[in-house]
């Protein structure tokens, strides 16, 4: 962030001092809401929470070094005075210094939405902007009205790039944040299922999602819109935006695309990419088919910012995944693989999850390898649920898949129901009531060349698993990066 006095700080937010004996002091660190996290010159958000309430730690992090703190009330007393910038809500003051921050740094804002795929092309996009000058990007999938304006006041002056991940619970949410960081390009990754229950439909996803686009700048102004031609909801967003529209996908009239797709023996993805500007070929260290219509679009924003297209290809086959839980692959000192795709879930991302599996597991068939799905519930279907869990159960069997053993209540008992009328199932899919369960199960039956799927929505925290299978091993062999 860059520095600013709290006199500057209380102006841009609206706020109240109180207990500030130097207006002009500075704030120079970063802007924090774990007082664990302060620094010297730290700017302590106090955010109020149904379990901890962050103006009960204000003390604390103005004694580590905060400068103030931003707080819905006075937390300090006659005898321990703290230094206080009152707001009537921490969280919209947080959004309104973001945007004071952005607006006085000019760098180019790159925000990206879409039902899945987000964390994993932020990453990407991150990774190859680097090379184009410093960038700044959310660690995880920081994407809400919280998460947001935290990452962008970690811009500074020297900040070339800010790429930012922007989520949706309802219509109106994303056009909110980008008004806390208006971006110049914008992203739509795909509209899919995730929380088809809160949104009512794909097509109010749709109108959600293409928010983004709709606020960027005119094309004369700069404004880029980069859409998934593969997707006919993404693709018809071009009618809603002023900015200039760039294409990806594997269609042939889009202006970055990918020919010659498939997999290596590994499960890694392969293709030739072209651009406007020439072709090259790419592999990538990410493990799954559906990376490359994420690869494609952080291809699309490195080539609309200067990027050489063999660049942009050696960029793309050097980059990693960066974000927890996200097709984590660990090989064990025994041969077992274990896929840690934990993060979260949907219809979308559990597909293509299990074709990534079931790539992945042709590399173990001839030691006698097999595929487990180890799947949970997928949160937030509404009325769809049962036909989603029941839809991804079946297509485990149309796979090929192994073993799939359904971990949970309900939901994944509709996952094991859909396996069993799909095929002549009896042990190859199992329904267990938790984690332990499950984990009991693995390692009672896993051998060499075994590949391990476990993908459930987050709260199911699912992740367990995976952790209790790589910790039977003491020391892990080694890590497919």
């Amino acid at each position: 962030m860059i520095a600013l006095s709290l006199a500057e700080i209380t102006s841009l937010v609206g706020g109240r001092p109180y207990d500030i004996p130097d207006p002009e002091a500075q704030v120079t660190g970063p802007v924090v809401i774990d007082s664990r996290e302060v620094r010297p010159g730290s700017l302590f958000a106090a955010l109020p929470g149904d379990r901890v309430d962050g103006h009960d730690f204000a003390r604390r992090a103005v004694e580590a070094g905060a400068t103030a703190v931003l707080a819905s009330r006075p937390v300090g007393d006659a005898e321990h005075p703290v230094p206080v910038i009152v707001v009537d809500d921490v969280v919209a003051a947080l959004g309104a210094l973001a945007r004071g921050i952005v607006d006085r740094l000019g760098t180019t804002v790159v925000a990206l939405t879409g039902s899945a795929g987000k964390t994993s092309t932020k990453d990407l996009i991150a990774q190859l902007l680097e090379r184009l000058g410093p960038t700044v990007w959310p660690p995880g999938s920081f994407n809400n009205e919280i998460g947001l304006p935290l990452t962008a006041l970690r811009a500074d002056a020297g900040t070339r790039h800010l790429v930012l991940e922007m989520g949706a619970r309802g219509i109106g949410h994303i056009d909110y944040l980008t008004r806390l960081t208006p971006p110049r390009i914008g992203v739509v990754l795909n509209v899919g299922t995730a929380h088809l229950g809160e949104f009512g439909g794909r097509e109010q996803i749709a109108a959600a999602k293409g928010e983004l686009v709709e606020s960027l700048p005119a094309a004369d102004e700069g404004g880029v819109a980069v859409l998934n031609a593969d997707d006919p909801l993404v693709r018809a967003m071009a009618s809603r935006t002023k900015a200039r529209t760039v294409l990806f996908g594997e269609a042939e009239d889009a202006a970055v695309r990918a020919e010659n797709v498939r997999l290596t023996a590994e499960g890694r993805p392969a293709f030739t990419l072209h651009t406007p500007t020439g072709c090259s070929d790419v592999t990538l260290r990410l493990y799954g088919e559906h990376h490359v219509s994420n690869a494609l679009a952080a291809a699309a924003v490195a080539h609309e910012l200067g990027m050489p297209v063999d660049e942009i290809a050696k960029a793309l086959s050097e980059a990693g995944q960066l974000s927890r839980w996200r097709m984590e692959v660990t090989e064990r000192a025994d041969g077992v693989t274990v896929v840690n795709d934990a993060y979260n879930a949907n219809p979308d991302s559990m597909r293509a999850a299990l074709r990534a599996l079931v790539a992945m597991g042709k590399a173990g068939e001839a030691r006698g390898g097999r595929t487990w799905a180890v799947l949970g519930q997928m949160a937030e279907l509404g009325e769809e649920s049962l036909a989603e869990h029941d839809a991804v159960g079946r297509l485990a069997v149309r796979l090929n898949v192994s073993k799939l053993v359904a971990v949970g209540g309900q939901e994944a008992a509709w996952l094991d129901m859909g396996a069993k009328n799909e095929g002549s199932w009896g042990e190859e899919s199992v329904h267990v009531s938790d984690v332990r369960a499950a984990v009991d199960l693995l390692r009672s039956e896993l051998r060499p060349g075994d590949v391990v799927l476990v993908k459930a929505s987050r709260a199911v925290g699912l992740e367990r698993v995976a952790q209790a299978l790589l910790e039977t091993e003491g020391e892990v062999a080694g890590r497919w990066a």
